[in-house]
């Protein structure tokens, strides 16, 4: 609709990855160079991480275009919850290796055979394997055992993981994973674009489908757009796209920054469950993110707990059965806000008294530990809200497009 209205040739800000729209952002050109080094390397692992829209598909897109397909075999996977087996057969068929029956072995062989098949053909290969923070240490094991596969000195196979987030603190920190921790070649984390690369991102993106000033665009808007979206190009199309459509619908030729603030605001109001979610929950999405909201919730609400009477229980139960995967999102975030501040009350406590002993000239001799306990407390605090928060946002992120993170 608001393509024909401004004379687009297509939609400038969709959400599934398009190499054609690649933008290489400071922390894409450097990502683009870690890969670089890493496959000419030839073995081991390179890992991208970055948020849920943060461009890792359409930077990996971005590279396939510039691999020599004569030169280069590559087989891609995107996960759900993969055990060990399951992912050796997933690896074969990303090959086009149709592998009968359910036997590990079998499909262990013929991976073997293959790579040196294309080995002695003159072709590397080349596995990625996207949301790898879905594999379990199992699955993440028996890739590491493929890299162990040689022709002479001469590795097979070289594999580069795509994940979340999470998956870069599972890899850095789990005593399973240290031997794929050793052969980790090259890594990057994708940041969020800064404040100065949002006017280029979006003006990128228009001039690709032949934007020639129609609609012209209030330079007021940049810094509420990198507000609103936190840096993140996923969520800077999706707030682009309501807001060509509002510019469409109202036949205004220049979007303006009041109309950003009203697109922002509606789209707050939109964060309400779907009709998906009264459906119910999809086993390979839904359910794991239920499942760590609740936990996420239980966790924040244990230290403000209060005692209950013996019907309670009951009531909560049947309370608990009525309630949607929002309520307990909701509910984890006014939990962790409420121990944030009984933390926050007692942290100001702590300072008024230092501020009094410091007064009258009689500070404590460790008050360089409580002041430190104090930091600590805050990036503690921090940090809890950081995690909820930002799996709401995973979610509901999820919701939209979850093949296209």
């Amino acid at each position: 609709m608001y393509e024909e209205f401004y004379g687009l040739s297509e939609r400038p800000f969709q959400l599934t990855p398009d190499p054609a729209f690649y933008f290489e952002s400071i922390t894409h050109k450097k990502a683009l160079s870690y890969l670089g080094y890493g496959l000419n390397q030839g073995e081991g692992f390179v890992v991208i991480t970055g948020e849920v829209g943060s461009g890792k598909s359409t930077l990996v897109a971005h590279l396939k275009q510039k691999l020599d397909d004569d030169r280069m075999t590559v087989g891609e996977v995107v996960t759900s919850a993969l055990d060990d087996d399951e992912m050796i057969h997933v690896a074969a068929r990303s090959f086009g290796l149709d592998i009968e029956g359910g036997d590990k072995a079998a499909a262990l062989a013929a991976i073997e055979l293959f790579l040196h098949e294309e080995a002695r053909n003159g072709r590397r290969v080349l596995l990625i394997v996207d949301e790898a923070q879905n594999l379990s240490i199992g699955a993440l094991e028996e890739l590491r055992m493929l890299s162990n596969f040689q022709l002479g000195a001469h590795p097979l196979l070289q594999t580069l993981l795509l994940g979340q987030p999470e998956f870069k603190q599972l890899l850095a920190h789990s005593d399973e994973l240290e031997q794929l921790r050793q052969r980790v070649i090259a890594a990057h984390h994708l940041e969020p674009m800064q404040p100065g690369e949002i006017e280029p991102y979006v003006m990128h993106r228009l001039e690709h489908v032949g934007w020639n000033g129609s609609p012209e665009i209030d330079s007021g808007i940049w810094v509420k757009l990198h507000k609103a979206t936190g840096g993140i190009p996923r969520r800077i199309n999706q707030v682009m796209t309501r807001l060509l459509l509002l510019g469409a619908v109202e036949e205004q030729a220049v979007l303006e920054a009041d109309m950003l603030d009203a697109v922002v605001e509606e789209m707050a109001g939109d964060a309400s469950p779907s009709d998906e979610l009264e459906k119910g929950p999809r086993p390979d999405r839904d359910l794991p993110a239920a499942e760590a909201i609740a936990k996420a919730k239980d966790e924040a609400r244990k230290p403000v707990e209060q005692p209950q009477t013996a019907a309670a229980p009951v009531a909560d139960q049947a309370e608990t059965s009525d309630k949607g995967l929002l309520d307990y999102q909701i509910e984890a975030i006014e939990a962790a806000f409420a121990q944030r501040d009984k933390h926050m009350a007692a942290l100001r406590r702590e300072v008024e008294k230092l501020g009094q002993n410091a007064s009258s000239g009689e500070l404590p001799d460790d008050v360089g530990q409580r002041l430190s306990a104090i930091e600590a407390r805050l990036d503690e605090q921090e940090r809890s809200l950081r995690h909820v928060l930002t799996m709401m946002i995973d979610y509901f992120e999820a919701q939209g497009s979850r093949a296209a993170a």
